[in-house]
């Protein structure tokens, strides 16, 4: 396998209503079965998915959660607008978004975006990238897939990586249940999360500051069987279980905002 990797420079700052698709295929030249990695960030900023800080009203609970990280409780207010559950909320508020996504402050980010402002993550990240993919079928005639990618914390290691939040035109999970290794011994629970893995290299390609390159082509991945089972249900996710009976003495968090 001879994986080729492309980010794709020289886009203009995204702005609400900027074509995305357009502008990306304007300066790719696409091939079918290329793979195309978007930062949530910019495919938010394309779709107004922004909220001004002073346009917003603390509750409460935000200011009592403010209090304890030290953060603006404004931007904590629009955290828990965008969460249906917090798990966390000190020393910093790990929370799920609609989709089922479970991340840090809820993939609100103040970064790459104007003074007083905060980008939201897509409330459907599924759907943002079956639209960017169909998009470019009519732009190039290519069928590429997409996926949409945010930055994330991990249990256990310092630092962040890109993780995959919403795909189109491939499965999330290679799944190897029911093969053979080497030996002959047959695989029973080993599902790899190819998503994440093309997502995290493109976070490496896309930086975490002022690079300015926040879409990364993939070309030559393959592909492969599956299931787009990428996040535990409720019963399966063991982690969810201990936070929320950890949380304040075992009872679970309100959902209130």
């Amino acid at each position: 396998m001879h994986i080729e990797v492309e980010g794709v420079a020289g886009l203009p700052m995204i702005r609400k209503g900027d074509d995305l698709a357009a502008l990306i295929a304007g300066r790719v030249s696409f091939s079918d079965g290329d793979i195309l990695c978007i930062a949530s960030s910019v495919y938010s900023k394309a779709k107004g998915y922004t909220r001004c800080l002073r346009d917003i009203v603390p509750s409460e609970r935000a200011e009592r959660i403010a209090g304890k990280t030290g953060e603006d409780p404004r931007f904590i207010q629009a955290v828990l607008d965008a969460s249906t559950d917090v798990l966390l909320e000190y020393p910093f508020v790990l929370s799920e978004v609609a989709c089922g996504h479970v991340g840090v402050r809820a993939g609100v980010d103040q970064s790459n975006i104007e003074d007083d402002m905060v980008i939201l993550l897509p409330p459907d990240p599924m759907a943002a990238a079956r639209e960017i993919r169909e998009a470019l079928r009519e732009l190039t005639g290519k069928s590429v897939g997409v996926i949409i990618t945010d930055t994330c914390g991990r249990s256990f290691r310092r630092g962040q990586t890109g993780h995959a939040i919403g795909w189109s035109g491939m499965t999330a999970i290679r799944d190897f249940r029911g093969d053979t290794d080497l030996f002959g011994h047959v695989l029973k629970i080993t599902e790899e999360a190819v998503v994440d893995e093309i997502a995290g290299f493109a976070n490496f390609v896309m930086g975490e500051s002022n690079n300015g390159v926040p879409a990364v082509v993939f070309r030559n991945c393959g592909t492969w069987q599956g299931h787009d089972n990428l996040y535990f249900n409720a019963d399966e996710d063991i982690t969810r279980a201990l936070l929320k009976g950890a949380h304040r003495g075992g009872t679970p968090p309100r959902k209130e905002r």
